[in-house]
């Protein structure tokens, strides 16, 4: 927590990180159970997905751009749409299509 702050520029003493810890029910880290990040992926791989921005440009030199997205358990890559020009509004109505999707894909699996 103490060398975590330093990389913003905030500097905290290591025992105050210890008192937080310690308020918080949290033992230090040497007595703590804890698990590798190999493991802690492949546990949560289900809900983790990637985004990403892509962009390409077609055979008639048109910039074209939009969001993609990879769901880590299945490798499965998702492209939201593509645009010429991208707007606020439509990030957000491909993020809405995005919920609608994955809401008919778990309402199938039940």
């Amino acid at each position: 927590m103490a060398g975590g702050t330093a990389l913003l520029g905030i500097v905290v003493a290591p025992s105050t990180a210890w008192e937080i810890l310690k308020q918080a029910g949290i033992d230090p880290a040497p007595r703590r159970q804890s698990t590798t990040w190999a493991r802690f992926l492949h546990s949560q791989a289900e809900v983790i997905v990637a985004c990403g921005f892509f962009e390409t440009v077609t055979l008639a030199e048109q910039k074209i751009s939009g969001p993609s997205l990879i769901e880590h358990a299945t490798r499965r890559i998702r492209i939201l749409g593509s645009t010429a020009h991208p707007t606020a509004a439509w990030m957000a109505q491909s993020a809405k299509s995005l919920i609608l999707d994955l809401e008919d894909v778990e309402a199938a699996v039940r």
